[in-house]
Formats: C-alpha cells, sequence, structure tokens
C-alpha cells in the first residue's frame, strides 16, 4: 500500500541546508560576517581559527535577528524562532553562545534576557562553562542553576533584594528543567519579564511530556506583566499579536525561541506544543560529490544524520556470550577507550562488578548512583586514557562531550532509534573517527536492522565472533560469577 506522506509545515519541508562534510567546510572565523572584534579575539585564544558548518550558518543568523538591538526585531519585526537539526559533536554550543554574548554586550542594566534549558546537569554544566569563556570581561553575568547547590544559595546567586526592590544577578541563566521551575514558583524578585532568548539544547528531550510543563512556565513567566509598577509599564509584554497603533506604542521584547538537537523531531503536533513563530530550520544533510564536480542532495527525508567517521556494525549473539564478547573486545581485540551502553542502571551496575571481577581491565561505571564530584572524576580519568571501559546508562551520557571516545559499545541493543543515534553519537565527535558495535540478540536482530533501515541507515556491517574466540576467556569468566555472586550474597 502506498505509504502516506505526512504534510510537513513548509519551514519543515524546505529548511536551510547546512553542510554536512565538517572537515572539509570549516569555514575561518574572520569569514562569518558581523561578529564583534572582542569575541573573535576571544575564540583565537581558545584556539579557535575556523568555525563548523552549523556555526557559520546560524551565528549570523542569530545575530541578523537582533541587528537593531535585543529590543526590537528586524525593522520592528518580531525575529523568527530557529530550529537547528545537527549531529551530535558538530558545534551546536558555540553557535548560541558566540551570537547570545554578541547581543547582550552593551546591554545597561543587568535582568536575566537568556535562558538556557538543558535536560541533565552535565550539560547544563558543559554549556555555562562555554559561557563562562566568552563572557569573561565583558561584565556579563551567567548563573548555573541545577541544584547542585542549595536552593537558597542559587536564589542568592540569582537575585539581591535592595531597598529598591529585587535586582537581578543573572543576564544569562543556564539551568535544568526541575531546578528552574521551582525557581520561577518559589524566588521572589526572579523575573523572566526581560527574556530575550529561549535556548533549548537537545529540544526532542525536552519536548517530552514531562518537559513541555517546563517550557509553558518559561513562557507564561515572560509574559507576566509587573502590574502597574511604573516606568515597567512601558515594557509591559503582552502576547505577540497583530501590530496595531496601540500596541506599537509601547515596544515589545521579543522572546525568540532558539532549539537545538541532534534528533529534532519531525511530529508537527508536537513542534505545535512549542508555538514557533515563522521558524526557520537549518539541518545537515550529506551532499555527495559526483564525478563532475556536481553535488547531489542525497538522502534528504533522512531523519536523521550521523557523523561522518562512524564505522557502524553488529553482532549476532546470545544473551551467554555477551559478557564474554565485552570482554573479549577488550582484551583480545585490546580496544581502548571504550564507551558501554546498557539499558538500565542496575545492568551497569551489574556487567560493572563482573568486569571488574574478570580482572585485566581498568573499567568505571557512570550513572545515576554517583555523585557528580565521582562522575566528574571518573570523566576525567577516562579522558586522561586512565580508565579503558567507561559503563553508562543513556540517562548519563546524552549530550555529554568526551574526548577521545575510540568505541561504542551497545551491550544492550537500543530500542529506539533516537537512542542509537544518541550512543553512537558519543563518538566521531567534531569530524574524527570511531566505531560503533552494537550486540544484538538473534532474536532482536531483524527488529534492530528494520529500525536502523527505517531511518535510512543502511552502512552497518554485520561482524560475526566465533565461538572458538571466546573459549579461553570461558573458564576465568566463571569463576568471575561465582566470586560475584558471593559478593551479592
Amino acid at each position: 500500500s502506498p505509504q502516506v506522506q505526512p504534510f510537513l509545515p513548509q519551514w519543515l519541508a524546505e529548511p536551510r541546508r547546512v553542510q554536512k562534510r565538517i572537515r572539509d567546510n570549516l569555514c575561518p572565523t574572520r569569514d562569518v560576517p558581523g561578529i564583534h572584534p572582542r569575541l573573535l579575539k576571544k575564540l583565537q585564544m581558545n584556539g579557535i581559527e575556523s568555525f563548523f558548518p552549523v556555526q557559520a550558518e546560524v551565528i549570523p543568523a542569530i545575530l541578523q535577528s537582533a541587528s537593531n538591538g535585543y529590543l526590537l526585531g528586524r525593522g520592528g519585526y518580531r525575529p523568527k524562532d530557529i530550529c537547528v537539526s545537527a549531529p551530535t559533536g558538530s558545534g551546536k554550543t558555540l553557535a548560541f553562545v558566540i551570537p547570545i554574548v554578541q547581543v547582550l554586550l552593551d546591554r545597561v542594566v543587568c535582568h536575566v534576557r537568556a535562558l538556557v534549558v538543558l535536560p541533565t546537569k552535565e550539560l547544563a554544566q558543559q554549556v555555562s562553562k562555554v559561557f563562562n569563556v566568552y563572557t569573561d570581561g565583558t561584565g556579563l553575568k551567567v548563573v548555573l542553576i541545577t541544584g547542585q547547590k542549595s536552593f537558597a544559595k542559587e536564589q542568592e546567586m540569582l537575585v539581591q533584594k535592595k531597598v529598591t526592590g529585587y535586582c537581578s544577578l543573572a543576564d544569562i541563566v543556564v539551568a535544568t528543567p526541575g531546578r528552574l521551575t521551582d525557581h520561577i514558583n518559589q524566588t521572589p524578585g526572579f523575573s523572566l519579564t526581560q527574556l530575550r532568548f529561549l535556548i533549548v539544547d537537545e529540544a526532542d528531550r525536552m519536548i517530552d511530556d514531562m518537559h513541555q510543563n517546563c517550557l509553558n512556565q518559561i513562557v507564561k513567566a515572560a509574559f507576566q506583566g509587573e502590574n502597574g509598577s511604573g516606568s515597567n509599564m512601558l515594557f509591559q509584554r503582552t502576547k505577540p499579536g497583530p501590530i496595531t497603533a496601540a500596541s506599537s506604542c509601547s515596544p515589545q521584547i521579543p522572546l525568540q525561541k532558539l532549539l537545538f538537537s541532534a534528533t529534532l523531531t519531525q511530529d508537527p503536533e508536537k513542534l505545535q506544543q512549542l508555538d514557533l513563530f515563522q521558524p526557520r530550520l537549518f539541518t545537515s544533510v550529506y551532499s555527495e560529490k559526483n564525478r563532475d564536480g556536481t553535488e547531489t542532495e542525497q538522502d534528504t527525508n533522512n531523519k536523521y544524520t550521523l557523523p561522518e567517521g562512524l564505522s557502524q556494525c553488529y553482532v549476532p549473539c546470545d544473551l551467554n556470550s555477551k559478557p564474554l564478547l565485552l570482554l573479549y573486545f577488550m582484551l583480545k581485540m585490546k580496544f581502548t577507550r571504550v564507551l558501554c551502553f546498557t539499558n538500565s542502571r542496575e545492568a551497569s551496575h551489574r556487567l560493572f562488578l563482573l568486569v571488574q571481577a574478570f580482572g585485566g581491565v581498568t573499567v568505571a561505571e557512570f550513572s545515576s548512583r554517583l555523585a557528580p564530584n565521582e562522575r566528574k572524576r571518573t570523566m576525567k580519568e577516562f579522558e586522561q586514557g586512565k580508565i579503558q571501559l567507561l559503563i553508562s546508562t543513556d540517562a548519563t551520557a546524552r549530550g555529554i562531550d568526551v574526548k577521545g571516545v575510540n568505541y561504542v559499545i551497545n551491550y544492550d541493543a537500543p530500542q529506539f532509534i533516537r537512542t542509537y543515534i544518541h550512543r553512537v553519537g558519543r563518538t566521531a565527535r567534531a569530524g574524527e573517527s570511531g566505531v560503533a558495535f552494537s550486540l544484538v540478540l538473534r532474536i532482536q536482530e531483524r527488529r534492530f536492522l528494520r529500525m536502523l533501515r527505517d531511518a535510512g541507515i543502511r552502512n552497518i556491517k554485520k561482524h560475526p565472533v566465533k565461538g572458538n574466540s571466546l573459549k579461553p576467556l570461558v573458564q576465568q569468566y566463571e569463576g568471575a560469577l561465582c566470586k560475584l555472586e558471593k559478593t551479592v550474597k
């Protein structure tokens, strides 16, 4: 039967295409129009001489939408919202950090003007670090609220009470949803009525039901006028509507949404909930060079793009041989810097204990069991090569930029294509190469391959491992199991 083609709004159907090949399409930072000399200098000091394709396209787009300063859109119009769908590791963070810092450089009074919402503490920390580098010396204040400090401490970082009322101590707030909602509801003087940019990173995960409420609350808080407090009446915000004589007297601070994701949903209903204004979509796809030098746009209907230097394999196996396969890869094939995913915290923990009991592999687990500072330490040791195998769950590793992962091993085959994309995207970042292995039970094999095929991923190779290769490990493995049973008891 013919497939029903979903009707996509024009902005989704005709996105702005961004070059996918990072290494061949670097753009010198000086060639991107409109970047403040001060920021160019900072980029250089941080060793960034050229932008990735996503950055070179998105930075000017955001700057342009604020070319008349942050109080007005271009030509008095409200700036368009921006969605960016680009693979993991293609430089999305810098694509919003640079323009936002630049637009806010000439702000006079400190108010929360940019809010970045991220699904995990680690991601939020990572993003606030980048903001700190580029706001350093500018007088702009970045505040991170993720619940790692006490609520009262965060409140002190956000607002100060003066005789004249509350004043904001933050220009840019980087937050996780739960903690942010708490401050919107419980922190006196924490105001979003001057918010100019709302950045939602890992947007697909944030649109999920549990966070939708958070996004609604932000928008509600942004459009609450402070009733009749004198001077503020001028900037009373109303939900944007048609421009009338009355509405054009009081300038509106536009609220612009910037969405970033490696797997931006194409589901118009979900996007509808975000209430986007004339959105523009930037997306990166492969473009293949033909022999005669012309380019053909390939697989434009592929929903997902994977990093270019990534090779993908799968190993058909049965349940009992899974741990042996992992040990075989580590000990016999001498894999190094391996990030290994399981589907649950329990599975991660058990596998960690098992590999530890077997011996010969420096292994650590990375899960929500660990305190944040332990996670940081583990990550550092992994990046330094002191830990060769890091066993993790999806929740912990999503979006995290881990330096130098050579291999991703899906110990448990992922159930959803998005999970697959995000896991394998931990390697082959920023134009490097990497390998992803998935251990697939024979009963899962058909479903797994179909899932990839439906997403347009066809270049995954079957990589069978013969039982004989695992034999030498069996005796020691059974010993480790016994040891483990004792510890568990």
